[in-house]
């Protein structure tokens, strides 16, 4: 097509250059045009000549990090379909999902490749390449080991912030009460307090301490004291009981959640996810109140620190903490829901996006793909 066109320039060129001077100048142009049209239409044509900027993320097992060295199977995947496409590229790591998004939309990167999910919502915005990884989301809990270990269940409620303040409190109202007691009891001849201030005030904390806890052995002699015992008395009945059931909801909640077996479970838990994941978007809309974090990483250390009851993220991620690092601490419950797939994100109109498919089509034509994914996939295990 392209010699057609240069033949029917020629012969253009020669009838202009017998018409007057001023119209030869047509001529220069349509020779200038002649010349610049190979190379345009040639760079058109070859847009993986240029190294191509790929934005990723850490996010185990698609990709790992060591210092400078980047692995895993996006990553394993990535490299052949470039080599299909005879590309060079540069990786640039990014922290979350929503900032690979960001530098796509915004033309900054040419392409985005790590547990990225292909949603409605996303296509009206970027171009994804053909699925490659079929995913969906899952439920993480802690370990039954772990929940069944009442010693640290204890220590932490124990320790909650509501508990040590109602314990203040009791400390002030026995402090309180002892000085009252003290200024009506030290004048009596059958006193059971001494008169002078140290060590009266000691044994009158101790008599209000014991009887905040329905525990005392003696009683005050005077009338005034023996009606400030009374109402003391009945204080000490209520903090008993606030005490009792403060202890046994916090005891009742770390029972219930073991009780956690799918979805269904979730509404009126604790759950946590990472912000701006389909994971999180899946949650609103189901109505489930999620605490949102900033990584997966921060999502794991929620759920160990028992600051969660459960975390909802993408099943291959989860199975495979739950296999290595959170072995023993962690444990998947239910099955797979809101499956969606994995693709590589480009940005709208990209010219990379058929070179891309057709080279995941050839890797999983020619076995390489099959290769990877039994690579960092323990089928067996998992």
């Amino acid at each position: 097509m392209k010699i057609a066109l240069r033949n029917k320039l020629y012969k253009l060129i020669k009838i202009l250059t017998r018409v007057p001077f001023w119209q030869g100048l047509l001529a220069g142009a349509l020779v200038l045009l002649l010349l610049i049209y190979p190379y345009s239409g040639a760079t058109q044509e070859n847009p993986s000549k240029k190294t191509l900027q790929v934005a990723t993320r850490v996010i185990p097992p698609f990709v790992f990090q060591d210092k400078d060295k980047l692995s895993g199977f996006s990553i394993d995947l990535w490299r052949s379909v470039a080599n299909e496409m005879g590309a060079s590229f540069k990786f640039t790591v990014y922290p979350t999902v929503p900032d690979i998004l960001n530098q796509v939309e915004q033309n900054k990167v040419d392409l985005g490749i790590a547990a990225i999910s292909i949603t409605a919502e996303r296509q009206k915005k970027f171009d994804f390449s053909f699925p490659m990884f079929a995913a969906g989301l899952q439920i993480l809990v802690r370990s039954s080991e772990e929940k069944t270990n009442i010693f640290p269940n204890l220590l932490q409620t124990f320790f909650s912030p509501t508990l040590l303040q109602m314990l203040g409190i009791a400390g002030a109202l026995i402090l309180i009460a002892a000085h009252i007691i003290w200024l009506f009891e030290r004048h009596h001849q059958e006193a059971m307090i001494s008169k002078s201030y140290f060590p009266g005030i000691f044994k009158a904390s101790w008599w209000a301490a014991a009887t905040l806890a329905t525990q005392a052995d003696e009683m005050p002699k005077g009338p005034l004291g023996r009606m400030i015992a009374i109402i003391w008395m009945f204080i000490g009945v209520i903090f008993v009981a606030y005490f009792t059931a403060t202890v046994t909801t916090a005891m009742t909640v770390q029972q219930l959640q073991g009780d956690i077996r799918g979805i269904e479970d979730l509404p009126g838990r604790v759950v946590v996810t990472t912000a701006g994941s389909t994971a999180s978007e899946f949650l609103r809309q189901q109505r489930i109140k999620a605490v949102e974090v900033g990584s997966i990483e921060n999502a794991y250390e929620t759920l160990l620190k028992n600051q969660a009851d459960a975390l909802v993220f993408d099943s291959p991620v989860l199975l495979y903490y739950a296999a290595n690092e959170g072995k023993g601490k962690v444990e998947i419950v239910g099955s797979v829901f809101q499956e969606e797939n994995y693709g590589i994100v480009l940005p709208s109109n990209s010219p990379y996006r058929r070179q891309i498919n057709s080279a995941l089509l050839t890797l999983k034509e020619n076995g390489i793909y099959k290769t990877l994914y039994e690579k960092w996939f323990d089928v067996k295990k998992s």
